[in-house]
């Protein structure tokens, strides 16, 4: 199934006006389970493919989430185009609750996640300078745009470890250092998916001030509210940008381990290939 577009939020998102054709898909993976099923559907005559990132019922802490077996299971499925849609909270004045930011940094405060699909006697270094796809950005932004949506072009999102939000010092130092949002799911979704070589970007959707600022502190009500509100702009931007997502390979991101896998070919251990499987196939 080629020139899939998958998106990666919060359950519920398929559940839109125009999406047509739709099934359920369990897959399972050399790395365990994917958060939930995966549902398939065509929107604007283009496939795809969701998946609640927390699983139905948001029962998978950040922590807990295998992200190896969810971009495996994109890639399986033939996903080219992926779009992630994930809370998070604000630390500057001018990105309010219920904004929209579209990042094009990424900071990585988690502590204990596995990074990478390679190991065990295969190496890969990949490029990750510009950790978000510039086509799924651009597209992103004029879509949101195009909406009227409060959007805001770029900014380092930082990511924590979680489920914990931030204490009022590390909100602090954050924002000393000039990141703009902070949440606890882009690391290392981002970096697994280049190197499953998959264009990938973020809508960042603010839900709060985190606790810098005197509002006050931060709450799961006050984050699910503003959530509940920013579902029906998620909608808008996936029908908007949809249509205008590429058929071709035109990403950079398409071709990220060209040239990055160091082991020599001739000792990639069998079973770490077998594993990779979809991953690596192209270079086989």
């Amino acid at each position: 199934m080629r020139g899939l577009i998958g998106i990666i939020g919060g359950s519920g998102i398929y559940e839109m006006d125009g999406l047509q054709n739709i099934e359920e898909i369990d897959i399972d993976t050399p790395f365990g389970k994917p958060s939930d099923s995966i549902v398939l559907g065509t929107l604007s005559g283009r496939r795809l493919a969701f998946l609640p990132r927390h699983g139905r019922g948001h029962r998978i802490m950040p922590g807990e989430l295998n992200f190896r077996a969810n971009i495996w299971a994109m890639k399986k499925l033939g996903v080219e185009w992926l779009l992630s849609f994930s809370a998070v909270g604000s630390l500057k004045e001018e990105i309010k609750p219920r904004d929209v930011v579209i990042p094009d940094q990424i900071f990585d405060r988690t502590l204990q996640r596995p990074r990478t699909f390679f190991g065990n006697g295969i190496v890969a270094h990949i490029s990750f300078a510009s950790p978000f796809c510039p086509v799924l950005r651009k597209l992103l932004m004029e879509s949101s745009r195009k909406l009227g949506l409060a959007v805001h072009d770029g900014g380092t999102y930082v990511c924590i470890e979680g489920p914990a939000f931030s204490t009022k010092a590390e909100s602090a130092v954050n924002r000393m250092l000039g990141f703009s949002i902070v949440g606890m799911t882009a690391v290392p979704e981002a970096r697994l998916a280049r190197e499953a070589e998959i264009a990938y970007a973020t809508v960042a959707l603010s839900t709060d001030y985190d606790v810098w600022h005197d509002s006050g502190e931060v709450s799961v009500e006050m984050v699910m509210e503003n959530l509940r509100t920013n579902t029906e702009n998620v909608k808008r931007i996936i029908k908007e940008i949809v249509p205008q997502i590429p058929t071709d390979l035109s990403s950079p991101s398409h071709d990220a381990l060209k040239g990055a896998i160091m082991t020599d070919r001739s000792i990639w251990p069998d079973e770490t290939v077998k594993r990779l499987g979809v991953i690596i196939e192209r270079y086989l």
